[in-house]
């Protein structure tokens, strides 16, 4: 018990661990850091500049207020005259303290203060006295913003505007009076609480929302590359058939996919080619092994009788040679394949001249197996690019190839005509008509058709598989036609200059 507690334990950490260095999760913790941070720095510009523009709005009204107290007590202050301390004008103050929000005071010219807007009869305010400095700064500026605690009149500093009550005389104004209004600091500070406050709701919102498409989003991007990766691990396991879907996405992520089921299906097709190969050398090599080991030990144990050991000597001989042209077309191949094109195009050569000394060196077969040979060739070299030994052993093979397969007494035709910047050399014979069926199999390694089991006995299967790959590197291409009897090979090479 303790053991599987302890695997479902490792199991979950490991999964925690692949799930914290996942893709997803590492784009949305980014996502989220990025919009966090630009968040926290939102939200400090946001609380600062709110602060400032509360506090501003808060001044601006509470001296709009005290003008219009001033401009109200100034206006009753003749009928009471001018004592400050009536009963109306407390009773005034008041109501205007109830209407603005903000407590008033109102004191003699020295400072004293003699009403406000307590309800209190016995307001603790009375008889207070306001700092010298403070009036001072109020007469001269004649409207004050300013925190104070106003001497002892406040037990904390409170937010102040201050205007003096002035009287206009013939010999001009003088001041009989002052008057201040006061907030709170906590009165402010809810004031822009309650906006903060809704921002800060309305931010949370949004950063819940964001958090919530920016994983499924990171989810969703990163969904066809663990899908990927799942594909990528099966191929590690030998299992090339499969494939990843969402390849109609027109984005990167989309090419990308597109371009693993390419490199997939190359996979499966070189898987298949490699099991191909094998099993073709496998039976290439498995009838003359068994041919030269049969009879060889068949002499060796006097089973065969010592007047036809030359007879299966030459079998034997025969055999080993069609294994080393075997052998030696697997080395071909392997030297083909590793060839770079951009080398093998640098050379150039006369390609009539290829054609007419490969046709003197089968001369002796074409007679031996009673054939003509009529070439038409242009009088003037034919420079073409290329690797000329390469290029020849096209030739050889495709000249080799009608040869073995040509009925007795035709003729084998090779011509030669320059179209543009190509020349196309084209081999024709006259024999069995290739089956349209092995048309597209014809150039594969070791196949070999059912007319060339029979007829050609030497044969390994790979003279137009090496054809084909010769002029794969040269960039060139080939066709092949056979109909009426008639087998027409056509390929071309680029001319040079």
């Amino acid at each position: 018990m303790v053991a599987e507690d302890g695997l479902g334990c490792g199991i979950q950490i490991r999964a925690e661990r692949r799930m914290r260095h996942s893709t997803s999760f590492r784009n949305f913790a980014a996502t989220a850091l990025a919009f966090l941070v630009c968040l926290c720095m939102l939200g400090g510009m946001f609380v600062t500049w709110s602060r400032s523009i509360v506090m501003q709005e808060r001044r601006k009204s509470m001296t709009a207020a005290a003008r219009e107290a001033v401009r109200y007590v100034s206006a009753q202050s003749p009928y009471y005259s001018y004592d400050l301390g009536a009963f109306e004008i407390r009773m005034s103050l008041t109501v205007l303290s109830g209407i603005s929000g903000f407590d008033i005071l109102l004191t003699d010219p020295d400072g004293v203060i003699v009403s406000c807007s307590d309800k209190q009869f016995n307001s603790p305010y009375i008889g207070k006295r306001i700092p010298e400095e403070v009036l001072s700064v109020v007469a001269e500026r004649r409207e004050s913003a300013l925190r104070s605690r106003l001497g002892d009149v406040y037990g904390e500093r409170r937010y102040i505007s201050g205007m003096p009550l002035i009287m206009e005389t013939a010999r001009g104004g003088y001041i009989f009076g002052y008057m201040f209004l006061s907030s709170d600091a906590d009165t402010m500070v809810n004031v822009w609480r309650q906006f903060a406050g809704a921002f800060v709701l309305v931010t949370g919102v949004v950063m819940v929302m964001a958090f919530f498409i920016s994983l499924v989003m990171s989810r969703k991007l990163a969904a066809p590359i663990d899908e990927m990766a799942r594909a990528a691990r099966r191929f590690a396991h030998g299992d090339f058939s499969v494939r990843v879907g969402e390849t109609r996405r027109s984005d990167e992520i989309g090419q990308l996919m597109q371009a693993f089921n390419a490199m997939a299906d190359s996979l499966e097709r070189s898987e298949k080619l490699r099991r191909e190969f094998i099993a073709n050398v496998s039976h290439e090599l498995k009838t003359p092994m068994t041919v030269i080991s049969g009879f060889a030990d068949g002499i060796l144990d006097g089973a065969i009788r010592p007047e036809n050991e030359r007879k299966y000597l030459e079998i034997i001989s025969s055999e080993t040679r069609r294994l080393s042209r075997l052998v030696r077309g697997m080395l071909d191949m392997s030297r083909l394949r590793g060839q770079n094109s951009a080398e093998i195009v640098a050379g150039s050569f006369d390609i009539s001249e290829v054609i007419r000394v490969t046709l003197l060196g089968l001369s002796a077969k074409i007679e031996a197996r009673g054939l003509d040979a009529a070439a038409e060739l242009p009088e003037e070299p034919v420079v073409t690019r290329g690797d000329k030994d390469s290029v020849t052993q096209v030739v050889y093979n495709l000249l080799d190839n009608a040869v073995k397969f040509a009925d007795e007494g035709s003729v084998i035709k090779v011509s030669l005509w320059k179209q543009g910047t190509k020349a196309f050399a084209a081999i024709e014979n006259q024999g069995e008509t290739i089956p349209e069926d092995e048309m597209p199999l014809i150039f594969d390694r070791f196949h070999k058709t059912d007319r060339s089991r029979s007829a050609d006995r030497e044969g390994v299967g790979l003279g137009l598989y090496i054809v084909k790959t010769i002029l794969d590197n040269h960039g060139e291409d080939i066709y092949v036609t056979s109909r009426d009897c008639v087998t027409r090979f056509v390929f071309t090479l680029t001319i040079s200059g």
